[in-house]
């Protein structure tokens, strides 16, 4: 016998420095579970780290980075390492230096996907026709540029905006599309000049020897495609391959991994399917699902064990996504007590919804609620829509409860909210300068920065305000062309609203929708074609609805005045309030969820444009709002909200419904049936609609006929839950009812706070129940 044995052979075919370096300690592996521990060893082959949410998926990403550097499996060139911002780059960096115990050098490859994709595409820039020095233009720039190009082909700007152009070029760079594959689908975009604007946008780019943050990948993709010796070159070079939330990678990011990868095949992918909530922005949940299709012969690992939330919070997050069909499955545990159950809570309308989530952080800061005390900074809100924040930020300034706003502006400091209050600013006060050069050519009226002058010279000149100098300006011929029109069309409203302003002719809620509509402001952001415009008009639709609460356009103007006035930026504690989105990637020991209703969230924009799959991202995100919890997570809906000063009825969101019972307490608001604060009898989720005096109303067939036709797994109990307004529950189909405009008329059916009424001589129409009287009170209506 030799005495030489299987792993005597194994070991004289590593490499003795290799040896060496895994001779040494790894104290990095003691701090891991099995899970993660199993990602970090497993460094050879295809790789899938399954990570939900809060499972420690960064620790595992970077201790398996530290591994291959001090097991001596690569040099630190040899690693590639990318992920979506440079924060994450940079926290990669700083942990892979604290496991090893000394700052990593030479780790040129660890950054984002377009960071890395600018170092490659200097060294093979004439491999597209460019020169290594190209500039990267930045979005203003690159929308100069297709302006151009739309002003050149005779394209209408104001409708078709080269912002809108950009948005639908930024698409087909993410789906990997140079101008000669855009799909015949997709031929009509633009006026039908899309494809065209498309090549005519990269010639342009090339004779400037310049490239867009799209054109980063797309060469790369490009050049990996056509030139395979390059190819070649970086398989050899990228020995291993970890990329950190693959599940918001597009089309070109998948094509350029993919690419990279099909050599050695040593790609370790991070990621959470249940994550993937940025559809609209190219990602693609798909790459992440067909991994091992992609990669046959994967080792799929799942990192369940959560550190983060409570049992009952993670039961509740897992009842809502176990829905989605698209999924890879997995189920988060953890080793924690069990903690409080989610919380749920339906309330009348939206403005008590945020009065008792006001009052409920400060009876939890100050610990009067049976649980320990939280600071603000320890309690978020979470919503949908960046609209909803406006009653909020209204309420916790009314009760002096600091607040920040993260991923934005404050509502009354967006950009339309701001344009907007301009506009009712000069209706109240003709003389106000700064409202009319804000609003003067917004929307474009053809008056540029040369008239504009004319008219402040010709005011400063006549010691008058801008809007008078701009009439003298006009009666002197001094403007000519459009913008003269124009500015005398802006002229004639905004004499017609200050006297409608004055004399109270017109309620100052509907003064301020037909300014919106006559300005023209209104249809700038319906004609606007970015993927901003929506969200535009429904926080403009909310300002209006901010009216409500005040007598007037001047009592309105002063409340918001004060607002700003005594918002400060103090250091000090301050409850979050963000939009779900924005919240990735983030934890709080108590998070509020308002406004889980229908059409709400889930989005009925997402639903309507993308079916299921806009359904199934929906669920994603609700599911990440869950798990930003630690300790507290409360769930709230609204029976009604006013949109554009109308009621309108809400059925709780379809989320509420699978959301598992024996995890939830339902909450009654004070004062409703006698309760207090605390659980409603039943602790059944139909209960939290019954305190929000969510009833069967008139309407109810037909309310349940639609939820019934929508496929969800509610209860039956639930699906019956409709809103009884006050307004409606005086009428049924057959009454005789009058209306002061369309006159006598009788009532064919109900829907929410809606009537279906054949009038006598104004035939069929829909009319909102509080404009209606019963026919033998027609004396009495109150017009």
């Amino acid at each position: 016998m030799s005495g030489f044995s299987e792993d005597d052979a194994f070991d004289a075919a590593v490499p003795l420095s290799q040896r060496a370096m895994a001779a040494r300690p790894m104290p990095y592996l003691d701090g891991l579970n099995p899970a993660q521990r199993e990602a970090v060893e497993k460094t050879d082959g295809p790789v899938l780290m399954l990570a939900g949410a809060g499972t420690g998926k960064t620790k595992a990403l970077t201790s398996r980075i530290a591994h291959l550097l001090s097991a001596g499996t690569a040099r630190p060139n040899e690693i590639l390492a990318v992920t979506f911002t440079n924060k994450a780059a940079r926290e990669m960096k700083k942990r892979v230096g604290d496991l090893m115990g000394q700052t990593v050098e030479g780790m040129p490859w660890l950054g984002t996907f377009h960071s890395i994709c600018a170092k490659l595409l200097r060294r093979h820039a004439e491999l597209v026709g460019l020169k290594p020095n190209f500039t990267i233009l930045d979005t203003d720039d690159q929308n100069r540029l297709l302006k151009q190009l739309i002003v050149a082909e005779n394209i209408d700007e104001k409708r078709w905006p080269a912002r809108a152009l950009s948005s639908v070029i930024d698409g087909w760079k993410n789906r990997a599309l140079t101008p000669d594959k855009v799909p015949a689908a997709d031929a009509g975009a633009f006026d039908q000049k899309g494809p065209l604007l498309y090549a005519q946008y990269q010639d342009r780019l090339k004779s400037l020897n310049a490239v867009d943050f799209g054109d980063l990948l797309l060469h790369m993709v490009t050049i990996f495609q056509t030139h395979s010796d390059v190819l070649n070159q970086y398989q050899r070079w990228f020995k291993y391959i970890l990329v950190d939330e693959y599940q918001d990678t597009n089309v070109a990011q998948y094509m350029w991994l993919r690419l990279l990868a099909s050599g050695h095949k040593n790609i370790c992918c991070v990621g959470d399917d249940d994550q993937s909530i940025y559809g609209w922005r190219g990602a693609e949940v798909g790459n992440i699902l067909r991994f091992e299709k992609d990669f046959p012969g994967a080792h799929v690992v799942r990192l369940e064990q959560n550190y983060r939330s409570t049992p009952h919070i993670l039961a509740a997050a897992s009842g809502v996504i176990a829905a989605n069909q698209g999924r890879l499955g997995k189920t988060l545990w953890t080793a924690e007590t069990e903690g409080e159950q989610v919380r749920l809570i339906g309330h009348w309308d939206g403005e008590e919804e945020a009065r008792w989530i006001g009052d409920e952080i400060e009876a939890m800061q100050s610990g009067t609620r049976g649980l320990h005390p939280f600071n603000l900074d320890q309690m978020a809100i979470l919503v949908r829509a960046s609209h909803q924040m406006r009653a909020f930020e209204d309420r916790f300034l009314t009760i002096g409860l600091p607040y920040r706003v993260i991923g934005g502006p404050r509502f009354y400091e967006r950009m339309e909210i701001r344009d907007a209050m301009a506009y009712f600013r000069l209706a109240v006060s003709p003389d106000d300068d700064l409202a009319f050069e804000r609003i003067v050519n917004t929307p474009k009226r053809g008056l540029g920065d040369k008239a504009q002058q004319k008219i402040q010279i010709t005011a400063r000149t006549n010691g008058v305000s801008l809007v008078e100098g701009a009439r003298l300006l006009l009666a002197v011929k001094g403007i000519g062309g459009k913008g003269a029109t124009e500015l005398a069309k802006l002229l004639d409203g905004l004499d017609r609203w200050a006297k409608n302003a004055r004399n109270g002719a017109m309620g100052h809620i509907e003064l301020a929708e037909v300014i919106l509509d006559e300005s023209g402001y209104t249809e700038m952001w319906q004609n606007d074609k970015t993927p901003e415009a929506p969200g535009r008009l429904e926080n403009l639709k909310e300002l209006v609805k901010a009216l409500e609460n005040f007598e007037n356009l001047q009592g309105f103007l002063e409340h918001v005045s004060l607002i700003m006035d005594n918002e400060s930026d103090g250091d000090g504690e301050k409850v979050s309030i963000m939009t779900l989105h924005a919240a990735k990637g983030l934890e709080f020991p108590a998070v509020f969820l308002p406004g889980w209703e229908d059409g709400l969230f889930p989005s009925q924009r997402s639903m309507d444009e993308s079916g299921l799959k806009g359904l199934e991202e929906e669920r994603r995100l609700a599911y990440v709002g869950i798990t930003r919890a630690e300790e507290i997570c409360t769930i709230s809906f609204a029976a009604n909200r006013r949109v554009y000063g109308q009621w309108q009825s809400a059925m709780p969101s379809r989320f509420i419904d699978e959301l598992p019972q024996e995890h939830v307490d339902v909450l009654t608001p004070p004062g409703l049936y006698g309760c207090g604060y605390g659980a409603a009898a039943g602790n059944s989720i139909e209960t939290a609609a019954a305190a929000a005096n969510v009833y069967n109303s008139p309407g109810w067939k037909r309310l349940q006929a639609r939820s019934q036709a929508r496929g969800t797994s509610q209860p039956a109990e639930a699906k019956n839950m409709v809103i009884d307004l006050d307004a409606v529950s005086s009428f049924t189909a057959g009454d005789r009812v009058f209306h002061q405009k369309f006159g006598y008329g009788t009532i064919l059916g109900i829907e929410g706070d809606k009537l279906d009424i054949e009038f006598d001589k104004a035939g069929s129409k829909k009319v909102v129940a509080r404009f209606i009287v019963s026919a033998d009170r027609a004396d009495d209506i109150p017009f």
